[in-house]
C-alpha cells in the first residue's frame, strides 16, 4: 500500500496560474511562491464585494480516537467530488502546525487519493506565515521586557505579564522558564513561558482579521499584562502594533493551492480546536465565497470544540451562516468510544458499536438541534467494516433525521464521495435554521455554563483558583460581552481525556479564564489543558527524512 507521501509525489500537479484561472483568480492578485503555491492579494476581496456569496459546508467529526477519522480527508474529497460533478467548488482549510507533524499526528494535509500539494510544503514551511506569525508574537514580547529595562514609565508589573513567546513547535521544556538572567543588561529576570505558535493570540487575530486596518487595531488591543495599579496593558501601549503588522502583511494573504485532482484550495491560518477557535482564516473562506458556488470548510477536532467555535466565535465575528454540516466518523473509532482496545478493532463487534454510537449521536444532536444545521455523517470506509456494522450507524442516524453516507474518498478520490457531495447538495436547499448557542448579553458565567450543558451535557461548571477571581477582574474590565473559546481536551465530551463515548454525571472544571483582546474571545481553560504540548516517546520525526535530491520521506 502507498503511503499518502508517495500518492502526492506520483501526482503531476497544475501550475498554480492554472488553478488560479479555474478558481476565477486575475492573474494581478497571484503572488507566486514557485510553480505550484501562491499568494492571493486581499484586495480581490474589496473588488468582489458585489459578488454574490456561494453556500458553505462544514465538516467537523466526532471525538477522535487513535483509530482515526479522516476529517480532513473527507473534506478535500468532498470538495472533489462536488467539482467532478461539474460544481464549482474550492476547499478553505488551515495550514497544519510543525509540532504535530514532528509529534504524534504526522502530515496534514488529507489523505490517500484526497489530499491538497504540495503536501511536503504545506506540512513544513509552506510560504512562511507560521514563522511571521511566530515573529510579530516575539516581538511584542521583546518590546514589553525591553520597556520594563528601558525604565518601565507604564509600571508594568513584572508577576503580572500575561504574554508569552511562542515557538512552532511541541517543546514541553519551554512551558516554563525564567529570563532575563546574566546581570543588569541582561534585562529584568523574571518567570516565563512559551505557548506554540497556533495557540498564540497572534494567529487568532490572523485568523479573524478582515483586512490589514483591522488587523492593526486588534493587534493594538491585545492585552499584554497588567501594571501595579491594575489596570491593562496593551500592544497600543507599547506602541507595537504598526511594527507586528508589518511583519505579518504578506502572511495576511490567503494561500492557493490544489487538491490532487486540481480543485482549487486555500490554506490559511491554522489555530488549535483545543486551546484555540480551530478555523482557517475569515479572509480565506470570505474570499472563496465570492470566487465558488460551494466552499467546503473544516474545524478543528469534534463538533464539541471546533464547530462550536466555528458557530459562536467565526460566524458571528463574520457574519457567516453555513448552510450544512457533514459530520465525520469511522466504524473503528465508534468501537472504540465503546471500550476496545486499538489493537482489536478491526474485529466485528456490535456490541461495542452500540456503545460507542452515543458520542456520534450526541454530535450529530448539537449541529442540528443547537447550530440549527441540516447534517449528513460521512462514514470514512475501512477495508474491516462490516455490512452489519454499517446498517447499525444507519438505523441509529435515521432516529434522529440524519441520513449516512458511505465515504471511500481516501481510496478513491473525488470518484468515492459523489454519493457524499449528492446529499450534501440536497442538505444546501434545506430549510436553515442556524443559531449560536448563547446570546452575548449574558455573563461569562452563563456562556460557560451553557456551552458546558448544552454542548458538552455536563452537569455544571466549578471555577477554581484563580478563574473565580478572573471572572469578575473581566466583567469589571467590560468584557463581559464576548465569545467564550473553551480550551478543553478533544478527546471528550467532559474535561477529562479518559471518559469515552457521551459521559454523563460530570462537571467541566475552569482553571484560567484569559481575555485575548485583540482577537475579542475569552479563553476558559478546563482540567489539564496546556498551551504548550510535548513530543511523544516516538515522535513522528524519528521517521522524517530527505535524501540527497531533496526528496522527503516520512511525512505519512
Amino acid at each position: 500500500m502507498k503511503s499518502d507521501i508517495q500518492i502526492a509525489q506520483e501526482v503531476k500537479m497544475a501550475n498554480i496560474k492554472e488553478i488560479a484561472k479555474t478558481a476565477g483568480i486575475d492573474e494581478k492578485y497571484l503572488e507566486q511562491y514557485g510553480n505550484y503555491k501562491a499568494k492571493v492579494d486581499y484586495n480581490l476581496l474589496d473588488d468582489k464585494k458585489d459578488t454574490p456569496d456561494g453556500k458553505l459546508i462544514l465538516v467537523t467529526a466526532i471525538s477522535p480516537t487513535p483509530a482515526g477519522e479522516g476529517k480532513t480527508t473527507t473534506s478535500v474529497g468532498l470538495a472533489d467530488a462536488l467539482h467532478k460533478a461539474g460544481v464549482n467548488v474550492m476547499t478553505a482549510l488551515r495550514e497544519p502546525s510543525l509540532g504535530p507533524v514532528f509529534g504524534v499526528k504526522g502530515g496534514a494535509a488529507g489523505g490517500g487519493y484526497a489530499q491538497v500539494v504540495p503536501m511536503e510544503d504545506i506540512n513544513l514551511h509552506f510560504t512562511g506565515d507560521f514563522h511571521a506569525i511566530g515573529a510579530a508574537n516575539n516581538l511584542i514580547a521583546a518590546m514589553v521586557d525591553n520597556h520594563i529595562q528601558q525604565g518601565n514609565v507604564l509600571g508594568i508589573d513584572p508577576r503580572r505579564i500575561t504574554w508569552k513567546r511562542a515557538v512552532d513547535m511541541n517543546d514541553r521544556q519551554l512551558r516554563n522558564i525564567v529570563d532575563g538572567m546574566g546581570g543588569k543588561m541582561s534585562g529584568v529576570p523574571r518567570e516565563d513561558g512559551f505557548e506554540i505558535t497556533v495557540a498564540s493570540e497572534v494567529m487568532a487575530i490572523m485568523c479573524l482579521a478582515k483586512d490589514i486596518d483591522d488587523l492593526k487595531e486588534k493587534l493594538a488591543s491585545i492585552i499584554v499584562g497588567y501594571t501595579y495599579e491594575d489596570k491593562p496593558v496593551t500592544v497600543r501601549d507599547l506602541k507595537a502594533q504598526g511594527a507586528a503588522a508589518a511583519l505579518l502583511k504578506d502572511a495576511l494573504k490567503p494561500n492557493l493551492v490544489q487538491t490532487l485532482e486540481k480543485t482549487p484550495a486555500f490554506v490559511h491560518c491554522g489555530p488549535f480546536a483545543n486551546i484555540a477557535h480551530g478555523c482557517n482564516s475569515i479572509m480565506a473562506t470570505k474570499m472563496a465565497l465570492k470566487l465558488a458556488d460551494y466552499v467546503v470548510t473544516e474545524a478543528g477536532f469534534a463538533a464539541d470544540l471546533g464547530a462550536e467555535k466555528f458557530v459562536d466565535i467565526k460566524c458571528r465575528k463574520a457574519g457567516l451562516t453555513p448552510s450544512a454540516c457533514v459530520i465525520v466518523a469511522t466504524v473503528k473509532a465508534l468501537k472504540y468510544h465503546g471500550g476496545v482496545k486499538k489493537e482489536d478493532l478491526a474485529a466485528e463487534n456490535l456490541e461495542a458499536l452500540e456503545k460507542g454510537l452515543p458520542n456520534l449521536l450526541q454530535h450529530v444532536e448539537n449541529v442540528t438541534q443547537h447550530f440549527g444545521l441540516p447534517a449528513v455523517v460521512a462514514i470514512n470506509e475501512f477495508p474491516t467494516d462490516t455490512e452489519a456494522e454499517l446498517k447499525l450507524v444507519e438505523e441509529k442516524c435515521k432516529e434522529l433525521g440524519v441520513n449516512v453516507v458511505l465515504s471511500q474518498v481516501w481510496g478513491k478520490g473525488g470518484e468515492g464521495g459523489l454519493a457524499l457531495a449528492e446529499e450534501v447538495l440536497r442538505l444546501c436547499e434545506k430549510e436553515n435554521h442556524f443559531q449560536f448557542v448563547y446570546p452575548l448579553d449574558v455573563s461569562i458565567e452563563s456562556k460557560i455554563q451553557m456551552i458546558a450543558q448544552k454542548i458538552y451535557r455536563a452537569d455544571g461548571v466549578i471555577f477554581e483558583g484563580n478563574a473565580k477571581k478572573q471572572l469578575k477582574q473581566l466583567e469589571d474590565l467590560g468584557f463581559d460581552n464576548v465569545p467564550v473559546c473553551m480550551a478543553k481536551t478533544q478527546f471528550s465530551f467532559s474535561d477529562n481525556p479518559a471518559l469515552l463515548g457521551a459521559p454523563r454525571g460530570f462537571q467541566i472544571t475552569v482553571t484560567d479564564l484569559k481575555i485575548d483582546a485583540g482577537a475579542g474571545f475569552i479563553v476558559a481553560k478546563t482540567g489539564n489543558i496546556m498551551t504548550m504540548p510535548g513530543l511523544p516517546k516516538v515522535p513522528a520525526a524519528e521517521k522524517i527524512d530527505v535524501d540527497n535530491t531533496g526528496k522527503i520521506t516520512g511525512l505519512f
